[in-house]
C-alpha cells in the first residue's frame, strides 16, 4: 500500500509540474514569500556548506538562490519537466528518484542535504534517510523543512499514517492531489537519529500574519 501511495505522489507531480512552475514563478504562495523561502535559505547558510544537494528541487529556485551565494549546488528531482525547466538557468541538475539517490549515482558527497517541502512519502523517505549518511561529508548536515505536525492537530492528525490532501488555495489548473504520509515530531527525530544524525536542531518559522507555525525545520548533523 505504501509503495502504491508513494507512486501516486510522483504521478501527481508529473501531472502538475507546469502549474507548479507557473505558481512559483508568479509568487502565488504567500507563506513562501512571507517566511518559508527565507527560512530554508537561512537554515542552510547557518551550516556553512560549500556544497549542497537539493533533494526534490522542483523548478530549481533554491538551487539558484544558493548558487548566487557562492555555494556549489546540485538539484535532483524525479520529474523530467522540472529538471528541463531548471536546467535552462543557473545551477546543476539531474533526474533522479529518491530510491535512485546513492553515492554512486551522484558521484560525489555534499556538505549538506536539503529537502524543502519535498518529503511526503513513506518508503521513499525512509529509503532516502537510509542512504543519507553516505551522501554527506564528515560532519555534514541534513536539513528538512516540512509542515509543522502540531499545526494540524485540530484535524485529528495525532496518529502517524497516510492522509489525503487537496489543492485548496492553489489555482484551478492543479489536478489529482497527491496523498502524503503524516509524521509526528518524534517520528521525524527518529528518522534523523536512525540515519546517524544524532544532533538534531529544530526551528519553527512563524507566519507574521497568522502568528501560527508556517513550517518546522529539522537540522541534523552527523556524529563526530
Amino acid at each position: 500500500m505504501s509503495e502504491y501511495r508513494d507512486k501516486k505522489i510522483v504521478d501527481s507531480w508529473l501531472k502538475n509540474a507546469n502549474p507548479w512552475i507557473q505558481t512559483i514563478e508568479n509568487k502565488e504562495i504567500e507563506s513562501r514569500q512571507l517566511v518559508t523561502n527565507d527560512a530554508i535559505i537561512e537554515a542552510t547558510l547557518r551550516c556553512q556548506p560549500k556544497t549542497v544537494l537539493d533533494i526534490g528541487c522542483g523548478e530549481g529556485w533554491l538551487v539558484r538562490e544558493l548558487v548566487a551565494k557562492g555555494i556549489d549546488c546540485l538539484g535532483v528531482d524525479t520529474v523530467p519537466e522540472f529538471i528541463a525547466y531548471a536546467s535552462k538557468r543557473e545551477g546543476r541538475f539531474k533526474i533522479l528518484s529518491y530510491e535512485e539517490l546513492t553515492p554512486e549515482s551522484l558521484g560525489e558527497q555534499f556538505d549538506a542535504l536539503v529537502c524543502n517541502f519535498s518529503l511526503f512519502g513513506k518508503n521513499s523517505v525512509e529509503t532516502l534517510f537510509d542512504q543519507a549518511s553516505k551522501m554527506v561529508t564528515k560532519r555534514g548536515a541534513m536539513i528538512v523543512q516540512t509542515l509543522h505536525p502540531d499545526s494540524l492537530i485540530d484535524q485529528d492528525f495525532l496518529v502517524e499514517g497516510w492522509r489525503e490532501s487537496s489543492w485548496v488555495g492553489f489555482n484551478k489548473h492543479f489536478i489529482d492531489p497527491p496523498p502524503w504520509y503524516y509524521r509526528t515530531i518524534e517520528s521525524w527525530r527518529a528518522l534523523f537519529s536512525g540515519a546517524g544524525f544524532s544532533q538534531v536542531e529544530t526551528i519553527v518559522p512563524v507566519n507574521p500574519k497568522s502568528k501560527i507555525p508556517a513550517s518546522i525545520i529539522f537540522i541534523g548533523r552527523m556524529d563526530d
